[in-house]
């Protein structure tokens, strides 16, 4: 079985579970605008994992990650990635960008390290201690 996500405007509408086939043999009729764009269960970051042992097993990722609701689909790069984050206040983080390979967002200022718990303030771009 393989993982199809329904993706309208660059967004991620429905992830489903189905045999290639389904959508070719005439069983399945979808009227609503969007595309179907397969999607890789054991793919996240930009690193292909083990379905059995859950590491890094050296297989091609596909799409950058697991496409989920409410993911972006890149067609120029042709890859799934979660939405913006938002910070402490729930502003969108513009500051933040994609990194490549992984497709995920990162800060313009490192995580701090230690033991404690920040969240992200996007007015002060700065870590704040929870």
């Amino acid at each position: 079985m393989t993982h199809y996500a329904k993706v309208n405007n660059g967004i991620v509408e429905q992830v489903i579970v189905a045999e290639a086939d389904f959508f070719t043999n005439g069983h399945f009729v979808d009227t609503s605008p969007g595309t179907w764009v397969e999607t890789s269960y054991n793919t996240r970051n930009g690193v292909h994992y083990s379905p059995i042992t859950n590491t890094p097993d050296g297989g091609t990722p596909l799409r950058g990650n697991y496409a989920g609701i409410g993911y972006i689909y890149d067609p120029t790069h042709d890859v799934f990635y979660p939405p913006r984050p938002v910070d402490v206040n729930g502003i969108p983080c513009a500051s933040w960008t994609i990194e490549e390979p992984s497709w995920m967002w990162k800060p313009p200022i490192p995580t701090p390290t230690d033991d404690k718990v920040y969240l992200w303030n996007e007015t002060t771009k700065t870590w704040n201690e929870v």
